[in-house]
């Protein structure tokens, strides 16, 4: 498979895999996976409709949470053609620059998710620790320049990674592990030394997701110190119950990652389907679930949602 183009180092295009050991099952498996990218886009879709048209949600949690979902949308859709392709058309072949620009928007709609988590971490901090100047802290102004800062942070760190996959020489395998292009994947293909990159991304790592980790987790001790020191048994459960969607987020976006990395590192004796299935839980995992998990939380939500089913059925019965 591997395209030998020694004037110029580099292949024309990569090979995907999708998942090894299932190729003769994709036919069956395009229609579950096309139902979870329908129900993550739609998801995230009401999410943000209706926090646009509710205003009783026009506040800084809802719009962290509408940030959280436009980050969902973007990773689902970064995705989506290449995961669709290979299991609705069997066709696993995507060409050098397309891979790089798919590689650059994955990560940094991660890097903006992951962003996103820690302000919704400190919303919750500051609704917590000092209720009464809540939206006086968390104004407008501060809720739009935090979006701007984790928009800049993730463009910027993610950017140099294209050009640092660039420089490098392809001329021997062009077969990629998994159904898109992350850089550490692309990386390992390299016929020359990978020092820079690895470096470099152990940095981008360190100051987005690291730092973001360790950010969430200082919050949480903070907020459980504030409401451990409440008097009142009922305080302390409203309180928490207010942060049971933000840590099931948490959980749902730092569990698949930490699982890829550690694969990555130390699992390289388990089997090419574990590690497919987990870097496909990843990236594709969180934006199913967070819709899932603030419609069972969000009572407008739900509402919705229900009106578009109401809507739906009379339409069709008309």
């Amino acid at each position: 498979m591997a395209d030998n183009n020694h004037s110029h180092f580099q292949h024309s295009y990569f090979v995907l895999t999708g998942i090894p050991g299932l190729e003769q099952q994709y036919y069956w498996m395009a229609f579950p996976l096309g139902a979870i990218y329908v129900i993550a886009l739609f998801g995230n879709g009401i999410i943000i409709s209706t926090i646009k048209s509710e205003s009783s949600l026009h506040i800084p949690m809802y719009y962290f949470l509408c940030m959280l979902a436009f980050a969902d949308m973007g990773l689902t859709l970064c995705t989506l053609p290449s995961m669709l392709s290979i299991f609705w058309f069997d066709y696993k072949f995507i060409a050098f620059d397309a891979c790089l620009v798919q590689m650059y928007f994955i990560h940094t709609f991660s890097a903006i998710e992951s962003g996103v988590l820690v302000a919704m971490a400190i919303d919750r901090v500051v609704a917590i620790w000092n209720p009464l100047r809540y939206s006086t802290i968390l104004t407008n102004r501060v809720v739009c320049k935090t979006g701007m800062a984790i928009l800049s942070r993730a463009v910027c760190v993610v950017f140099p990674i294209p050009f640092l996959i660039k420089r490098l020489p392809f001329y021997r395998s062009n077969i990629l592990s998994h159904s898109f292009c992350l850089h550490q994947d692309v990386m390992r293909l390299a016929c020359a030394s990978t020092r820079v990159n690895s470096l470099y991304g152990l940095i981008a790592v360190i100051f987005t997701k690291g730092s973001d980790s360790l950010s969430i987790l200082l919050s949480y001790v903070f907020i459980f110190r504030t409401v451990m020191a409440l008097a009142s048994r009922e305080g302390q459960r409203k309180a928490f119950n207010t942060c049971v969607s933000h840590i099931c987020a948490v959980l749902i976006f730092y569990v698949p990652l930490i699982g890829v990395s550690v694969i990555h590192r130390f699992g390289k004796h388990l089997s090419p389907l574990t590690h497919a299935l987990m870097a496909n839980a990843y990236l594709v995992v969180p934006p199913v679930l967070n819709p899932i998990v603030y419609t069972v939380k969000t009572k407008e939500i739900r509402k919705k949602i229900i009106q578009i089913f109401v809507q739906t059925k009379i339409t069709a019965e008309g």
